[in-house]
This record gives C-alpha cells, structure tokens and sequence, in this order.
C-alpha cells in the first residue's frame, strides 16, 4: 500500500498497516493493550522508520482522551527525563556517550527571537528550548513530565496547581533559580501590560504564592481546562535579574536559562550558536556546541544532509527528498501524524475576503488532491478544520466538506452576486475579489503551494497575487490585520485543543482577524470544564463553526518526517511529539564512524 493509504489510515482511525503504524497509532490515541496486541499479532515488516514504544494507556490517561493526570513525579534531572514514563529506546541502540563536537541542524527562516513568548516557529523553538526550560514538558507520546519542577499536584477541581521545584537548579549566568524566578514569569505573563502572545493563556491565573525557595503555588480565578498539559509546557523560565533589565524585546541578544546550552552567538538571518553549559543541573551535555543555519531552500538542505553539513533538518526538506530518505537505510527517519494544519490565513475584515460565501467558493476551488499528491507526494491528509484527525478524542470529522468542485466555486460566487468584469476577475458593490498573499521569504516548500492555489482561483474570478516577506513582518501583521493573506503551517491544538490564543477574537495570534461572539464563547467555555465529554462536544462545534465559516483555507496536514544522520547518537528511538527531540539533545552523542553521509 502507498505512503498516502498508510498515512490515511493512521489518522482517520482507520485500521493501521504494519506494525510501525500500529504502535504509532496506539501511542497517538491511546488504544487499550489487548487491542494493540491483537493488531501486532496480525502486522510484520520492517524499514528504517522508527516505531514508538508506550505504556498501557489504561496507566497513561493522557490529553488527547481528555483526562490530565493530576499529580506526578519527576526522576534525577534534565530534560524529559522522568522514572514515571516510560521512554524510546536510544536511536541507533545503546552505546557509550563520547563527548565533544558540533552538532548542525538546519531550519527554513531567520531565527527572530530567542524569547520563550515567541516560540511558535519551529526554528525558534528549537534553539529557545535548549536554552530554556519549564517547570513541566510533554515527552515523546505528549505525556506530561516534570523538568524544573520534580513534583506537581493539581487540585481535582482545577483551582489549584502546585510545583515542588528542583533545588540547586542556577541559571547560565550562576545565579541561583528560586520558585520566585517563577512567579514573576507567570505575572509577567498575565500581566495585560506585556501583550505577551501567550498572555490569554494566563487569564484564569490569581495569586501566586512561593511559601518557600523551591514551591510554587498558583491559584486560579476559574478553571482552565488545559492549564497543565497546554499551558505550562510553554511556560519557559526567563530570569526577572535580566529581563527586568532588557524587556522582552531586547532579551534575545542576552538570551539566558537553565538548560544545557547557553547562547554563543546569534545573526538573526544567518545563524544562532549555543556551547555546552558547564553546570547544567542534569548534567553536561555531551556534544560541545549546537548550531542551527539558516537555509531556506529545502532542496540545500537536503544536499547538506547528504554530504554531511548537516545532521537534521528542522523545518522538512522538499517532499520528493523525503521519499528517497525515507527508502534509504542509512539515514534514520522519524515518520508521525502531523498535527500543525497547512492554511492560508484571510484577513475577514478586508472587503474582498470578509464575505465567508467568496471563502467557501475558495475552499471548493482548490485541488487539495492535486496539491497533495504532486506537491506532496501523498506524504499528507486533507484537513477538516483546525484539528489534527490525529487528535481522535477532540477530533471531529462530521463537518461540511469541500470538495474540489470549480463549477460548484463559480455557482456560489454567481449565486452570491459576483460577477466577473472585464478582466475576468469578479466583483460586487465595487469590490474586486483580489488580495495579496504574502509568503515567507525564499519558502521554497510552500511556494509552489501558493502559484497553484493562485491558478485554482483565478480559474473562478478571483485574483490571489503572491508576496514575499520575512517571517517576523508576517507574524507582526497578520494579527494587526495590515496583510491580507499568508501560508504557512501552525497548531491549533495538539495535547491541548485549546486555541484562545488563535481563534479568539482578541487573540494576539488571531492571523485571520476572525470574529466571531459564538467562537468567544465556546473557546471559554472550552477550558471552563473538567468535564471530558463535555469538552469533547465543545471542540467538536468549535470544528463545525470552522468548517462553515471557513476564517482561514484549511489546505492539509503535513506528514512529520525528520531525517537523522546516524552519527548523531543517543537520540529516542521514535517521538509522536517531535518536540521531544529538541528537549533532549544534550543527551545526543557524536560518533563518526556511523556517519551517514559517509556510508
């Protein structure tokens, strides 16, 4: 069966393939043991694709069923390192770390910010996490696990939430981390003032206590649902003795945490390198330094994987790249259900866009199949709405459906009343259906997304021109609605279905400038319950609502698929969660007699 059935089948709960794909499923949605089982039974194959490894699930609730465990414990230190989850085998089998060198990972656009608010960019993340930590993390299935924190407990009415934090823990500059280090980054969060982006997020927060150097108690004014497992995660301490000082946008530049690498070197546009920090609470890492380049074209960098100037891609090479990878047994391959949604957000308060039929005509303008199967090479699901079908609890697949349908486009625009003009392109009441797509600069994976979907609709009337910016103008005008459209991918829920901070009306990610009371609400309400079914009614309307209205085109989720060199060892056998890597390199070793550009 072809990569695009399997792939279907992993995420439509469809029943899995081979082998790989069981495991995988059953670490995305947590089917019972016996039934895993019962599957493995019946699969066999092998391939250099690396396959997960879990616990029951009945030991395990986790987000995706819309439990969160309420207490937990954290083991001797570092990242994601916890006795009470289970965790993959090491990458390449076990071995004895060998110490020194310089691990290269290359990502698609300049790295803008080093602060922990702005980690929404993959490569952002990648450095800003080996510089900082959280008090909690997700781990490789989007367990929670304890980091900074070495306990925590959540009252069962979600009112309360206390850490027990590690003693010794310094921050790179040798100062001392105290549970009053974390108290400032929650009330610099929920402060209105800082316009944090993740500052609703914190809105249910009240007092914060810090009866002692190494506790932290925060008390909430309602509940908030996804406050554990989708806030705190991302809650990456920075040190009030610096950002005090520089405020968060001079900060990058000073950038300073507990994690195992400290920052050597950033050039915003070219690259960003971090060397080993000593003291690092964990334990020293075992590579020297870590450095991530800026290369925007996907097909340099995966010649850069070939001829070893890189050991990973952080942002995936061009599509037909990773069919070759993927098929070759001296590169590791890490293959997962993508859960950040490939979409193009409008600007509904633009004239030409703010009509949602003219947004529904797009929608059934687009080959979606066509841009998955030749773009994508079936390495891709459509999407439904803003949710991952990975995400089966929250998952809802009944909404209304686009499917590619020109003629159909043309009978709602006519319907609707606009007409096309002289120059083909349509308009109503003096309005031109034509806008403005700005893409990021040198996108070399996603611009010919843009030049088809730019034939699909001129094909209907309507006028999509293409647009060029870095990724820091993009993210800065979207929400202030000064662009009309972009493409790009981004997670509206993952562990968490929480997306307040991208679909509420007053969002500070609000890319589409979407309003919508009825939206509002449900989001509230969304994180207003502990109640799992109930919460599994509200996200499954808050889908529909996106289907019908459609704020953004919701084009398809990409496969997540990271090529590993072998020399870098000591990774996870396999993570559902990609982000488990990066909280974990300092773990990785350098061994050059596996290198894979040399085999």
């Amino acid at each position: 069966m072809d990569t695009m059935s399997r792939l279907q089948g992993i995420l439509s709960n469809g029943v899995p393939v081979s082998r790989r794909d069981v495991l995988k499923r059953g670490a995305v949605i947590t089917v019972s043991v016996p039934v895993v089982a019962s599957l493995l039974a019946a699969c066999g194959g092998s391939s250099n694709e690396k396959a997960a490894t879990s616990t029951p699930s009945e030991a395990r609730p986790t987000a995706t069923q819309g439990v969160v465990p309420t207490t937990g414990t954290g083991g001797g230190g570092g990242s994601a390192s916890p006795t009470t989850s289970a965790s993959p085998e090491a990458g390449g089998g076990a071995g004895t770390p060998i110490k020194g060198g310089t691990m290269v990972v290359q990502g698609h656009q300049e790295i803008a910010s080093l602060h922990p608010d702005d980690q929404g960019p993959t490569v952002h993340y990648v450095m800003i996490r080996a510089i900082h930590e959280p008090l909690i993390d997700l781990d490789y299935d989007y367990q929670i696990v304890p980091i900074l924190a070495e306990s925590y407990e959540a009252a069962p009415d979600g009112t309360k939430y206390t850490f027990k934090m590690h003693s010794g823990v310094t921050w790179q500059d040798g100062q001392p981390l105290t549970s009053k280090d974390a108290k400032y980054n929650v009330d610099w969060y929920k402060d209105p003032a800082n316009a944090a982006v993740m500052g609703s997020d914190f809105a249910e927060v009240g007092d914060v206590e810090t009866p002692d150097d190494t506790t932290i108690v925060i008390n909430m004014t309602k509940v908030n649902a996804a406050f554990l497992a989708g806030v705190m995660p991302a809650m990456m301490l920075v040190p009030e003795h610096i950002q005090s000082k520089t405020g968060k946008d001079n900060y990058t530049s000073q950038a300073t945490g507990t994690g195992p690498f400290k920052l050597k070197e950033w050039v915003a546009a070219e690259q960003t390198t971090l060397e080993a920090y000593d003291n690092y609470w964990g334990g020293r890492a075992n590579i020297d330094t870590y450095r991530e380049e800026v290369v925007p074209e996907g097909s340099v960098r995966a010649i850069a994987l070939r001829t070893g100037k890189s050991d990973f891609a952080v942002w995936p090479v061009q599509a037909e790249d990773n069919l070759k990878f993927i098929q070759e047994a001296k590169f590791d391959v890490n293959r997962a259900a993508g859960t950040a949604v490939n979409h193009f957000p409008l600007n509904n308060q633009k004239p030409s866009l703010s009509d949602k039929v003219v947004r529904q005509a797009m929608m059934t303008a687009i080959d979606r199949d066509r841009l998955i199967n030749d773009l994508e090479k079936g390495l891709a699901v459509k999407a439904t709405a803003n949710l991952s079908p990975a995400v089966v609890f929250f998952y809802n697949p009944d909404v209304t459906k686009y499917d590619h349908n020109p003629d159909a486009a043309k009978k709602l625009l006519d319907d609707a009343g606009y007409a096309p003009g002289s120059d083909g392109i349509r308009e109503k009441n003096g309005v031109k259906l034509t806008f403005t797509c700005t893409v990021i600069t040198g996108d070399q994976r996603r611009r010919p997304e843009a030049e088809v979907v730019q034939q699909d609709l001129k094909a209907i009337g309507i006028d999509m021109q293409i647009d060029e910016k870095p990724v820091a103008t993009i993210l800065d005008g979207l929400p202030k609605g000064t662009l009309d459209a972009s493409l790009f991918n981004w997670t509206y829920g993952v562990s968490e279905p929480d997306a307040r901070t991208t679909l509420r009306s007053d969002a500070s990610r609000n890319f589409s400038s979407y309003r919508n009371p009825e939206m509002d609400k449900l989001l509230d309400d969304g994180v207003h319950t502990v109640d799992p079914t109930e919460r599994q009614r509200i996200y499954k309307e808050i889908q529909a609502i996106i289907a019908e209205d459609v704020p953004f085109l919701y084009i398809m989720f990409w496969e997540d698929i990271g090529v590993w060199n072998k020399r870098i060892q000591g990774r996870p056998e396999h993570a559902n969660n990609s982000n488990y890597f990066y909280a974990n390199v300092y773990k990785f070793w350098i061994d050059e007699s596996l290198d894979s550009s040399k085999a």
